[in-house]
C-alpha cells in the first residue's frame, strides 16, 4: 500500500509540474493583403491610423504586468516607411522607441510575399528597406514571414538566414489550392527548424490547421475564430480552448509535444482591426496557476521554445509552388523584372569599376535605386490571385508600376556605367570600344558593338595586337560589329580597334543544308513551326537529343503542324555566328531564332510570341535521355526533381510538385552525359505529366511554362467562384511576350559549377562600350577587378 501511494503522488507531482508550464503567446496583427484588400492610399491610411491606435494602446498599458501589456506585431516592413513619411519626426521616434522596447514588431519582409518566383537576387534587393532601417536604428529584425499561400521553396530559409533572421511562423489559408484539407491538417512537424542546403536557416512555427477557412491555429488569423470584429474577447476564449487541446488537455499531445504554444495574427481580410483591449483582458481572465497567457511580440514565444526546447527537428525540403505560379498571369511583365534583375549583375559591376575612380558618379540614381529595390519587395506581393475587392485593372497597372521602377532604375545604372567607363580608358586616333565581362572568371564570347562608320573594317585585340573574327551584323534595325572576343578578364576589360580593311577570311560559323542546320558542335532539324525535331551531338558520336513525348519535341509550343509556316531564313551570317529564323502562325503567331556560333557549345533560342493568348502555353523540350536526373536552380539552392523517398528535395506529403520554380537553369543527366537549359524568362516549368500530386520525375520533357492562369479558383463545387480563375485574365491584353534559351550537352555528369557558369555566360553577355577617355585617363589595354582562385566558387555580385 505504502508503495502504491508514492508511485501515485508522483505520478500527481508529475502532473502538476507538466500543467504549471505551459506558456500561451497569443499575438495581436493585421494581415497585410496589399492591392487586394485595398489600394495604395486605403493602405497608406490604414498603417497609420493603426499604428496610431496601438502606440496609444501600448502607453495606456505600460503599468499593466509584463505579460498584460499591449503588443503590436506588423506583418511586413513597409509599414514602417509609410508611417515616417506621413508621420512628424516625433511621432516616428515613438514607434522606434516602443520597437526597441519589444512592444512592436517588425519583420524583414517588405511586403507579404510568395517567393517561388522570384530570383535569388531579387528576394535579397526586396529585404533592402529593411536593413537600411536596421542599421540606422541600431537594431535587428529577427523575424521573417512568408504567409497564407499553402507552399514554401527549400532555399529561401538560407536566403532569411544570410540577412540575419532567426525565426518565422506561417499560418495558410487553404483556400484557392489544390493541397487537401488533410494534408494540412496532418503536417509532419509543427515546430521545427527550416533549414537550406547550407544547413542554416530559421526557426519555423507551421501548425496544422484544422477548419477550411485561415481563422484558426495553423491559418493566417490564428488569434481569430468569427469574421464578427464585435466578438473578439469570447472569440479569443476559444482560441486559448484550442491551444490547451494542442498542448493535450490531459496527457500530452504527440503530434505536438510542447506545453508552450502560440496563436498569432488576428486581422485577416480587414483593411484595418483595433481590438488590443480584447487580448489584454483574456489573457489576465484566463492566466492561471497552471496556465500563463502573454499577449505576445511574437519573438518571445520563439525565445521561450529557443530555451525550453533547443532540440527541435528539422526540415530541408521543398513544398512547391501555388500562389506564387500567378504572376505568369502577366508573363512579360514578370519577364521584364527578370531580366532587368540579371542585368543588375553587370550594371553593378560595370559601376563598381567606374566608382574606383569616380565614387560619386551615380549619386544622382540612388532616389531611383531605392524605388526600385522597394519594387522589388513588392512586385511578388501574394495576392497575385486578384480575385479580391481591388480590381484587375488596378492591380495589373500597379505591377506594371513596379516593373518600370526595378527596369527603369537598372537600364539607367547600366548605361551610365558603360558611358562612364569608357571616359576612363584614354582614346586613340583609330575608334576603339571596350568589351566588359561581369563575370567572376575569365571567358570567350560574343561582343557586339554599335558601328555606323564606313565599311569594309576589321577588329584588333589592342592587348595582343591581333585580329579577332568579327562581322557585320543588324538588329532591331541598327548595325554592329560582332566579334569574338577571347579572354576577357574577371570582372574586367579588354580593349579592341577599329581598323580600316577587309576582315581576314575564316569559313561561316553555321550552316543550313538539306533542311538541316549544323557547326562543328551540332546537327539541327529545324522546323518552319519553330519546333526542333532532330539534334544530333557531334561531341558524342552523334548522339540524337530529341525524343517525341506526348506529341511534342522541343522548343515546341504545341503546334499540330510541324511544317506550317514560312521558309527558313538565314540572318547575320559571319564567321562568329549565324542565326536562322522560322515564323509561324500556329498554335499563336510566333518567331523563332536559333542562333550558332563557331566556337560555343551553346545552342541560343529566343523565340517571341506576337499575339495575345488566354489559356495555360508552354515551350515543351523533349530530350533523348535514360535514367536521368532533373535538376534545377530553386532559390539560393539547386534542387534535385525528386520526392525526398527517392533521394530528391521535395517534400513527400503537404506539397505541390506540377510546377516547379525556373531560375538560371534545369539539367536533365544521366550517369556520364546531359544536357543543360538555361532559362531567362520563365518563372516555372513542369516536368512530364506531373500533377499537382504526383511529380513526373523519370519524364525527359521539360514543359517551361510560357504564361497563362493555371488554376480556377477551385476544383470541387463550392459556389460561385468555382468559375474564377485565379490571375489577372488575357495576360492583361499584352501581344507580345519574348523567351530566351540556351541549349548545352555536356558529356560528363551533371556538375553544378557548370551549369550556372553555363547559364550565367548565356544571360550575363560581354557589355560593350566606346573608348572616350583624354590622355589623363588610363592607357592599360586590360584590365580586372578580381580574381577567385577556388574553381568552385563564383562572385554572386559585385556593388559599387
Amino acid at each position: 500500500m505504502k508503495k502504491f501511494l508514492i508511485l501515485s503522488c508522483l505520478i500527481a507531482t508529475q502532473f502538476v509540474m507538466a500543467q504549471t508550464s505551459k506558456r500561451f503567446y497569443i499575438a495581436n496583427d493585421d494581415h497585410t493583403d496589399y492591392m487586394w484588400t485595398g489600394n495604395e492610399a486605403q493602405y497608406d491610411t490604414a498603417f497609420v491610423k493603426m499604428l496610431d491606435y496601438y502606440l496609444h494602446e501600448i502607453d495606456l498599458t505600460k503599468n499593466n504586468a509584463p505579460d498584460f501589456q499591449a503588443r503590436y506585431n506588423l506583418d511586413c516592413s513597409y509599414w514602417l516607411d509609410v508611417y515616417e513619411k506621413y508621420r512628424s519626426g516625433p511621432q516616428f521616434n515613438n514607434l522606434v522607441a516602443k520597437m526597441k522596447s519589444g512592444h512592436i514588431t517588425t519583420p524583414l519582409n517588405l511586403l507579404v510575399n510568395t517567393y517561388g518566383a522570384q530570383p535569388t537576387e531579387a528576394i535579397i534587393r526586396g529585404m533592402y528597406y529593411s536593413g537600411k532601417m536596421e542599421r540606422k536604428l541600431g537594431m535587428r529584425f529577427p523575424l521573417a514571414i512568408c504567409m497564407e499561400n499553402q507552399t514554401l521553396p527549400l532555399g529561401l530559409s538560407s536566403l532569411w538566414a544570410g540577412s540575419g533572421a532567426k525565426y518565422s511562423w506561417r499560418g495558410v489559408c487553404g483556400c484557392a489550392t489544390r493541397l487537401t484539407d488533410k494534408s494540412l491538417e496532418n503536417r509532419r512537424n509543427q515546430l521545427y527548424y527550416y533549414k537550406g542546403m547550407d544547413s542554416t536557416g530559421v526557426m519555423m512555427k507551421w501548425y496544422n490547421r484544422s477548419i477550411y477557412n485561415g481563422r484558426t491555429l495553423g491559418g493566417y488569423a490564428e488569434a481569430r475564430r468569427n469574421f464578427n470584429l464585435d466578438s473578439a474577447a469570447s472569440d479569443l476564449e476559444k482560441v486559448i480552448a484550442d491551444m490547451d487541446k494542442l498542448c493535450g488537455l490531459h496527457a500530452p499531445n504527440p503530434a505536438y509535444p510542447y506545453h508552450v504554444a502560440g496563436a498569432f495574427g488576428y486581422g485577416h481580410d480587414n483593411l484595418e482591426t483595433y481590438q488590443s483591449p480584447a487580448f489584454i483582458s483574456v489573457a489576465q481572465k484566463l492566466s492561471t496557476a497552471t496556465r500563463k497567457i502573454r499577449v505576445s511580440n511574437e519573438l518571445d514565444f520563439f525565445e521561450d521554445i529557443e530555451k525550453t526546447y533547443p532540440k527541435l527537428p528539422s526540415e530541408s525540403v521543398s513544398y512547391g509552388n501555388e500562389w506564387d505560379i500567378y504572376c505568369t498571369s502577366m508573363n512579360e511583365t514578370t519577364a521584364k523584372v527578370r531580366r532587368s534583375v540579371e542585368k543588375l549583375r553587370s550594371a553593378e559591376a560595370l559601376a563598381s569599376v567606374v566608382s574606383l575612380e569616380k565614387g560619386d558618379f551615380a549619386d544622382k540614381l540612388v532616389p531611383a535605386k531605392d524605388k526600385a529595390w522597394t519594387a522589388l519587395g513588392m512586385y511578388w506581393e501574394h495576392d497575385w490571385t486578384a480575385d479580391g475587392p481591388i480590381s484587375q485593372k488596378a492591380r495589373g497597372d500597379w505591377q506594371i508600376k513596379l516593373q518600370n521602377q526595378i527596369s527603369g532604375y537598372t537600364d539607367s545604372l547600366y548605361n551610365l556605367s558603360i558611358l562612364h567607363l569608357g571616359k576612363l580608358i584614354r582614346k586613340d586616333k583609330e575608334q576603339r570600344f571596350y568589351v566588359f565581362n561581369p563575370l567572376s572568371w575569365n571567358r570567350t564570347g560574343v561582343a557586339d558593338v554599335a558601328y555606323q562608320g564606313p565599311l569594309p573594317v576589321k577588329v584588333v585585340d589592342v592587348s595582343t595586337g591581333k585580329e579577332v573574327p568579327s562581322q557585320v551584323i543588324h538588329l532591331a534595325g541598327k548595325r554592329y560589329i560582332r566579334i569574338e572576343a577571347l579572354s576577357i578578364p574577371s570582372v574586367g576589360y579588354k580593349v579592341f580597334e577599329i581598323q580600316k580593311g577587309i576582315a581576314m577570311k575564316l569559313p561561316v560559323a553555321a550552316t543550313m543544308n538539306s533542311g538541316y542546320i549544323s557547326n562543328a558542335r551540332y546537327k539541327i532539324k529545324l522546323r518552319k513551326s519553330g519546333v526542333i525535331t532532330e539534334l544530333y551531338d557531334r561531341a558524342a558520336n552523334s548522339r540524337q537529343l530529341v525524343q517525341k513525348k506526348d506529341g511534342r519535341y522541343l522548343n515546341d509550343l504545341g503546334t499540330l503542324n510541324l511544317d506550317e509556316g514560312q521558309p527558313i531564313e538565314v540572318e547575320n551570317a559571319g564567321p562568329v555566328s549565324v542565326t536562322f529564323k522560322a515564323v509561324s502562325k500556329l498554335p499563336v503567331p510566333h518567331t523563332v531564332k536559333v542562333t550558332l556560333y563557331a566556337n560555343s557549345d551553346r545552342i541560343d533560342i529566343h523565340d517571341n510570341i506576337q499575339a495575345n493568348f488566354k489559356d495555360v502555353k508552354t515551350w515543351a523540350f523533349t530530350f533523348n535521355l535514360n535514367q536521368h536526373t532533373t535538376r534545377h536552380e530553386e532559390l539560393g539552392a539547386i534542387l534535385t526533381a525528386k520526392k525526398e523517398t527517392e533521394g530528391g528535395n521535395y517534400a513527400s506529403q503537404n506539397a505541390r510538385y506540377d510546377w516547379l520554380t525556373f531560375n538560371h537553369f534545369a539539367d536533365m543527366s544521366e550517369k556520364n552525359y546531359g544536357v543543360t537549359l538555361s532559362n531567362i524568362d520563365c518563372s516555372f516549368f513542369r516536368l512530364g505529366q506531373s500533377t499537382a500530386d504526383s511529380l513526373h520525375s523519370s519524364s525527359s520533357q521539360l514543359n517551361a511554362l510560357a504564361g497563362g492562369q493555371v488554376d480556377p479558383y477551385a476544383i470541387v463545387k463550392k459556389g460561385r467562384k468555382d468559375t474564377v480563375m485565379l490571375g489577372i485574365y488575357n495576360q492583361f491584353d499584352h501581344e507580345n511576350f519574348n523567351y530566351q534559351f540556351s541549349i548545352g550537352a555536356h558529356n560528363a555528369a551533371f556538375d553544378a559549377v557548370k551549369a550556372m557558369k553555363f547559364s550565367l555566360e548565356h544571360q550575363n553577355p560581354l557589355s560593350t562600350g566606346g573608348v572616350t577617355g583624354n590622355q589623363a585617363a588610363s592607357a592599360e589595354s586590360s584590365f580586372s577587378l578580381l580574381n577567385v582562385d577556388d574553381k568552385n566558387v563564383l562572385l554572386w555580385s559585385v556593388k559599387p
